[in-house]
Formats: C-alpha cells, structure tokens, sequence
C-alpha cells in the first residue's frame, strides 16, 4: 500500500502488482540518525563508500546516498580483511565508484525480482490455497531462496518415508586384531560385467552389501569355514593427493555441519566474528581461489600462524612456496576470494571459534 491503496487490500484481480518505478524509504526508529547523515552529505567534498565490499554492502550504501541525496564525487574502499594493514592498503587504492555500478545494478535487479516474487507469489499462493476461513491466519510465503529450499527439505523427507529398510547379513574374519568382511564370489562371471541383480540370483543371495538370507549366510560360512585363507594377489599404487580446496562460505557451511554439526546459521556467525576480530578474511563468497597477487603475501600469513601451527608449518621453513592454479588464479575470483586467515594470531576464542579456524587455516 507504500505505492497505491489499491494493493491494500489482497485480491487476485489486483495481480500481478508491478511499480511503475521502484522507491525505497526508511524503517521505523531510523528517522533522526538518518537526518544525522544527510546533514553530513550536504557538508562533504566527497564521500568514501566504506560499506562490506560485495553487491549488497554497494546497493544498501548507494540507498543510503541516493535517499539523502548525495551530490558530491564518491570513492570507494573495496577490502577482504580488517587488519590494520588490509584497511590502509585499501584507503591508498581507492576507486572510483562508477566502475562497481554493474555491482549495483545487480544487486538493485535481485532486490526488485524478489519484490515481485515475494509480493505476487505470496498473495497468489496464499489466495488461492491458504486457510481462508480464518482470521489473522498465516500468509503462505513463497521465494526466491526459501521455496526451492523447502522443496528439497520435502523432497528428501519424502525419500526417508519411503525407504523401506531390508537387513542383510556379511562375512567377517579377524586377522591380527584386525577385522575384514567379504562377500562371496563364485567366479562364474567376470567382475566387469557382473549387476546387483545377478549378483542377488547367481551368487546364493549375495549382494554388494552381504547376504539378504541369514541361511545362506550361514551355509557360506560354513561352507568356507576353517579353510586357510590365500593372497592370491597384491595390488601396490604410488599416487598423490592434491591439497583440499580453500574454503568459499558454503563449502565451509558443509563442511563445519559434516566435521561438527554446526547449522549454516551458526558458520556464518561464527565467520564472521574471526572476520571482525581480524582474524579471517571475509566470510561470504563464493570462490575457493585467491588472486595472482595474493601470492606474494601467503609467506607472511604463514608466518603470523607459525605459533599455532608450528610443527605443521616446519617443513616449509626455507622452501619456495608453490604456485599453484588450482589456488591462484584471478580469473576465478570475483567480489572476493576465498576464506583465509589473515596472519593475525588469534587470541582467546571459543572452542566453537576454534575449531572453525583451525578448518579454515
């Protein structure tokens, strides 16, 4: 009702509801610290656009402007680290603001698709399906995140529902305090070209997982028990394991529920306090690389984390660190890179803190 009072009253005739031109204005409480900042507009020769460095923290403080009616050259301050030396850096290196307009604009068409989402879909869905009869009762609210989220919630707890468990019975032998399953292979064909289903009907029952007949479990036991056992081959690989990848904030949100069972709610709390505490870099991206010139200060953060990390961090003494695309590479990062300590020894944490940096470093 902000744009007409026609949309005061929900009605499916009144959809869809399109803006002929978007506005913005201010919530409830803010009125007076507002006038604070507008006053302060009118008085400067410029202004640095200090707000988080991606595309919301660029559309709520070009709001903020375009509200108060800015008119003086802005610069902005783009940062991933709030140690002392990130922040100086940042203020010698200040751009123009019209080169993150693209920025802005991005943000400004996410904000206005999920109004239209938001605003239609959920007056649709609650008309047409929501419990009318009575009063003051719920909205169904619909979008962009949320939905599609629910779906998989319901989708998954439909697949639980339906599993229907079936028991099944393997063979174990014990080998110097070590215990070893097998399943039972007749040789009748060849491993390659062998299925679940012939492997349930060809091998007496036997399937990947063990036997879905106790019965003829226990005859194969018997059948091979107290008979020696034979190594009829050996199979030896040299490989190598590359390093896991660095952490964007949803592989870390993944990561910290599988390691610890934290809610995503939580990581990304905890992030972003190390974050404020100068001990992390910023938390939400969505790259797991670092840019080229990153490469030059990595020796230093590994310095600065040589007191929690020292037997660790040993084997590198006197080495040249490698360099890596599968870690620098600038064409891969966007607003900003991945998730990394920024060299500070961090000081009294919590042990939830904790172990969410010790994943990160």
């Amino acid at each position: 009702e902000q744009y007409t009072p026609y949309w005061k009253t929900w009605s499916l005739s009144a959809l869809p509801m399109i803006p002929e031109r978007f506005g913005i204005r201010l919530k409830e409480g803010v009125e007076e610290q507002f006038g604070v900042i507008r006053e302060l507009f009118g008085k400067a020769e410029r202004i640095i656009n200090c707000g988080d460095a991606g595309q919301e923290g660029e559309l709520i403080q070009r709001w903020v402007m375009q509200k108060a009616s800015a008119q003086c050259p802005v610069e902005r301050l783009w940062i991933s680290s709030m140690t002392e030396e990130a922040i100086r850096e940042g203020f010698a290196q200040l751009r123009p603001q019209e080169e993150y307009r693209g920025l802005y604009e991005a943000g400004l068409c996410r904000a206005i698709g999920d109004w239209l989402l938001g605003m239609n879909a959920t007056r649709l869905y609650t008309l047409k399906f929501g419990d009318r009869s009575r009063r003051g009762a719920q909205p169904l609210s619909i979008g962009r995140v949320q939905t599609p989220t629910l779906a998989l919630i319901v989708h998954r707890q439909q697949e639980i529902e339906r599993f229907v468990p079936e028991p099944y019975w393997v063979l174990s032998t014990v080998y110097r305090d070590t215990t070893f399953t097998a399943r039972l292979d007749t040789g009748e064909e060849e491993e390659e070209t062998k299925t679940a289903e012939r492997e349930r009907t060809e091998n007496k029952g036997a399937t990947k997982r063990g036997f879905t007949d106790r019965a003829e479990a226990e005859a194969a036991l018997r059948a091979i028990e107290n008979t020696p056992f034979t190594v009829t081959a050996v199979t030896k690989k040299k490989g190598s394991e590359a390093p896991p990848r660095l952490f964007d904030l949803t592989a870390l949100q993944v990561e910290c529920n599988r390691k610890f069972g934290y809610g995503a709610d939580l990581t990304l709390e905890i992030v972003q306090q190390l974050y404020e505490a100068k001990y992390t870099t910023y938390p939400r991206v969505d790259t797991t690389f670092l840019p080229d010139d990153m490469y030059g200060k990595s020796k230093g953060i590994l310095n600065g984390l040589s007191g929690l990390y020292g037997d660790l961090l040993t084997p590198l003494r006197g080495e040249k660190l490698r360099k890596s695309k599968k870690v620098f590479d600038s064409s891969k990062v966007t607003d900003h890179h991945a998730i990394i300590p920024t060299g500070v020894p961090p000081r009294a944490l919590t042990d939830v803190q904790r172990r969410v940096y010790d994943l990160i470093a």
